[in-house]
């Protein structure tokens, strides 16, 4: 199968909008652990430190991966220009392995955000019935 310079241009638009995404939730949780309040010692505060650990790790590699993407996605249009088709269809191959990889990341970090909404939510239960 032969690409056209076209169809690894098509992938821009996305991984561009996925990256912005990533940054926003990056740029997110660094406000959120800024603003963290570890006043007290408690092992709800433990665990929404550990998870926030967690989240961090993998917008990190949302993050690399989304850029190595969209780098190979680049080196995928600079081969088929240069008319290396072969090349550029395994790049642009490659370039979809680690998007997907990305979006990957993605979930299981929203996995984990789910489960520190669920740490907060324990910890508030714990708060109203020592009340």
């Amino acid at each position: 199968m032969t690409i056209d310079i076209a169809t690894p241009a098509m992938l821009f638009p996305a991984i561009s909008l996925l990256l912005l995404a990533y940054t926003n939730r990056f740029l997110t949780l660094a406000s959120l652990i800024r603003h963290f309040d570890k006043g007290e010692d408690s092992e709800s505060t433990q665990a929404q430190i550990k998870n926030l650990r967690k989240r961090i790790h993998y917008i990190k590699r949302m993050q690399e991966t989304g850029v190595f993407s969209f780098f190979l996605c680049v080196l995928s249009m600079l081969a088929i220009y240069l008319s290396y088709q072969l090349a550029g269809n395994w790049l642009f191959a490659a370039s979809l392995v680690f998007l997907l990889y990305s979006l990957w990341q993605s979930v299981l970090e929203i996995r984990i955000s789910l489960d520190a909404l669920d740490v907060h939510l324990q910890g508030m239960d714990l708060g109203r019935k020592k009340k």
